[in-house]
């Protein structure tokens, strides 16, 4: 049985999202892969998940942060081309967040453009990453800084790859999930804090995680639906990302995404707490459930105020040399505010030390 997430988009293009088993899924792709030359992107983790889905001969890179690359990308269009690939192929991305966005990257920019299907295989990219059409590469200066909007032709997302995910990555991608809840949807917040205790255990249940994932990308195929570009609500997924992206930089990735962005989280609660905008009350609800997942709310000791501070500055989110922060106002509800002033940005970060 196949759950189906509709994502219409204004300028009249719309993909499907579908979630379920494998097999029902794999008949899902076949049309939309035949007769075209397909290349199927992978990493050195999820390659073997290739047979499941019918796709063969895949390109391999090497897991990790590490790939996602200008070099990587240039590499993929090198393959592409040695391959025959035409402007009405197809790119595959079989695996988390860095192939998903490595893979739409090279599609979006091979022959100025062709198709790309999001097979997520990590929680994370299920969630968050494989919808959306966000696709890019990092640089030295900070994450996703290099990148374009390139939308999947179809987006499928089985919760059967959860079973072989390491349970840390599994629950750290779970902050992508609270975040939908604490942001975008008080009710999922709720589901979330009645579920905490399901969702920790080392087996996947997967009809638990088939309703979140589910949950999550309905709240951002909305978003998406009406605010493609990101100039407008869709900046509201950004919860919990300006302080997260910078610490996760700062580990040198040894932060994983989902870790950073739940210290992000916290981050944001305290500025709203010192901006009067939130209570102590809903802080400590949040930081109690990222807690109960596993995850971290507290910077590392390591870090210094004043170098988070300074990699926020790189955000691609800010303007006119400002940082710009989404805050909640209440639990499922969140906005944006921006600081010329980075006294308070630091303290933030001094405090949660």
């Amino acid at each position: 049985m196949l759950e189906k997430i509709a994502v219409p988009l204004a300028g009249g293009y719309a993909y499907d999202i579908w979630a379920g088993d494998t097999a029902s899924l794999r008949e899902k792709l076949a049309p939309v892969l035949e007769n075209r030359r397909v290349m199927t992107v992978a990493d050195s983790n999820t390659v073997c998940y290739a047979p499941a889905m019918g796709l063969e001969d895949p390109v391999v890179i090497p897991a990790g942060e590490r790939s996602k690359t200008f070099t990587s990308a240039a590499m993929l269009c090198g393959e592409a081309a040695r391959r025959g690939l035409d402007r009405q192929s197809v790119i595959v991305a079989l695996g988390g967040g860095v192939v998903g966005d490595l893979a739409g990257f090279a599609a979006a920019i091979y022959m100025r453009g062709i198709r790309v299907v999001q097979i997520p295989t990590s929680l994370l990219a299920m969630v968050d990453s494989s919808v959306g059409g966000k696709t890019a590469v990092d640089i030295p200066e900070g994450k996703n800084l290099a990148g374009a909007f390139h939308q999947p032709q179809t987006v499928l997302i089985s919760p059967e790859f959860l079973q072989g995910l390491p349970v840390r990555e599994r629950l750290g991608a779970l902050a992508e999930v609270v975040k939908y809840g604490a942001a975008l949807d008080r009710d999922f917040f709720d589901f979330l804090e009645e579920n905490a205790e399901n969702l920790i255990k080392p087996e996947v249940d997967e009809a638990l995680y088939l309703q979140i994932i589910c949950r999550s990308c309905s709240i951002k195929a909305k978003i998406v639906t009406e605010d493609e570009k990101e100039s407008g609500v869709r900046k509201y997924l950004n919860y919990g990302h300006t302080y997260g992206h910078a610490v996760e930089l700062l580990s040198d990735f040894r932060l994983s995404h989902g870790e950073s962005v739940a210290i992000g989280m916290a981050a944001a609660a305290r500025m709203a707490c010192l901006q009067g905008m939130w209570s102590k009350a809903e802080e400590d609800r949040q930081n109690a459930l990222l807690r109960k997942l596993g995850l971290p709310v507290t910077i590392p000791q390591e870090m210094s105020a004043e170098k988070i501070v300074e990699v926020m500055m790189h955000d691609k989110k800010n303007s006119a040399g400002s940082i710009t922060l989404v805050l909640p106002v209440k639990m499922g509800e969140v906005t944006c505010r921006k600081f010329t002033d980075t006294d308070q940005v630091r303290q933030v970060a001094e405090e949660l030390r």
